[in-house]
């Protein structure tokens, strides 16, 4: 019944025009708050995507750390009991270290990374080559993978470049090493390629083959310093990290993709809500005009609710007509503001129409991704705003005692 009556008020002409029009601009704020949470929600949905999809190019689906130090002990048993848990689909082991690479008078400082023959089995650094193979070399004669960052430092044309580039390491030594000389080793590798994934990569990584690192740094053939898996994503996590674990003990902790990134996917998360946060302020101040609306609302139909309650309505259900008036108002503003929303999201992904500045990612063009769980969430987000803004002239309408003789 109370559905009834508000549909009615909802509907019907008011008697004073100013009702119509705070009603109107109430509706408009709330397709604008809801429109724009939802534009902004999906925004960040297309860059923490991007993201997730650029970095997972460069890091492994789970790696293997060691525990304490630098180094990791992997016996050829061992190695043997990864590859064969089941799930894991590839394994490859690596041996980074910090180094300078020299090129004429061109210097960069990078990590350099050692990997074996199936690094391109657990990494999609292959696929994002700009220039050049993928090659690692060997112990004796090794090649470079440079990040597109480091080519553009060193000056020179990884697919091209005919002159070696000159790799000084740190030597391992035991104690304290005076001579500078004596601490550090110094070799040739030739550029084979380069790749473009995201700036972060690409000014800090190049790639080379794991025998000539571990010679460089005098590891043995059982030392790393990770170990990289590719793992199907239809394993079950839990059971792999417990099976990961018992084969190395203690001496490795165990990561997945996410635990890789822990401190980007928190900040990108946090920056979520706090935008959220931010951008439910335009529905709270859309939800002010809709309490002046159903006040106004109240007044003018004072009669009305005289009538009412002459005829036995109680005040549950006056209340209920006028919560049901803001919540109209309300769902009538955000299913405006989810179509605008909808319609805004779309011409982004057809026609890229808001630019992106700057060269740091792969695209040129704001992304954007629609899930639907943002709408579920901005509805109910509109839902309690509507209610508690409600609730004032809805409260004021029921305590409105009217004596049969007022009438």
């Amino acid at each position: 019944m109370h559905l009834l009556f508000a549909w009615r008020y909802f509907k019907a002409p008011k008697s004073t025009q100013a009702i119509n029009w705070i009603a109107r601009i109430s509706v408009i704020a709330m397709a604008v708050g809801t429109a724009a949470l939802i534009l902004v929600l999906s925004v960040f949905n297309g860059f923490e995507g991007m993201v997730k999809s650029l970095y997972s190019s460069f890091y492994p689906d789970w790696r293997l750390m060691p525990a304490q130090g630098k180094v990791l002990t992997l016996t050829a048993a061992q190695l043997k009991s990864l590859q064969q848990v089941a799930g894991v689909e590839a394994v490859s082991l690596v041996v980074e270290e910090r180094a300078l690479l020299q090129a004429g008078e061109n210097q960069a400082l990078v990590t350099l990374k050692g990997v074996d023959t199936s690094y391109t089995s657990v990494s999609g650094v292959a696929q994002h080559l700009v220039s050049g193979e993928f090659a690692i070399g060997t112990a004796t004669s090794p090649y470079l993978v440079l990040g597109a960052g480091v080519e553009a430092a060193l000056s020179v044309l990884a697919d091209r470049n005919l002159e070696p580039i000159t790799v000084y390491l740190p030597k391992k030594t035991e104690g304290l090493q005076v001579d500078w000389a004596e601490s550090i080793r110094v070799d040739t590798a030739q550029t084979a390629a380069s790749f473009l994934i995201q700036q972060d990569f690409d000014d800090q990584y190049a790639i080379t083959s794991l025998d000539f690192m571990r010679e460089q740094l005098g590891l043995t053939a059982e030392e790393a310093s990770s170990v990289e898996l590719r793992v199907n994503p239809k394993a079950n996590a839990s059971e792999i990290r417990s099976q990961l674990q018992a084969i190395m003990s203690n001496q490795v902790k165990v990561e997945d993709r996410y635990e890789q990134n822990k401190t980007l996917y928190r900040v990108m998360r946090t920056e979520r809500w706090i935008v959220y946060g931010v951008l439910s302020l335009i529905l709270i101040v859309a939800a002010f005009t809709m309490i002046g609306a159903l006040t106004m609302l109240v007044l003018e139909k004072q009669k009305d609710i005289q009538v009412l309650q002459a005829l036995g309505a109680n005040k549950k259900m006056v209340r209920r007509i006028f919560l049901t008036e803001g919540l109209l108002l309300s769902m009538l503003g955000s299913g405006i503001g989810m179509l605008l929303a909808y319609g805004l999201a779309w011409l982004q992904l057809t026609y890229h129409l808001i630019p992106l500045e700057g060269g740091s990612f792969l695209i040129d063009y704001y992304p954007v991704a629609i899930k639907a769980e943002d709408f579920f969430l901005v509805t109910g987000t509109v839902l309690v705003i509507a209610i508690l803004a409600s609730w004032i002239p809805a409260a004021r309408a029921a305590s409105h005692q009217i004596s049969l003789r007022e009438m």
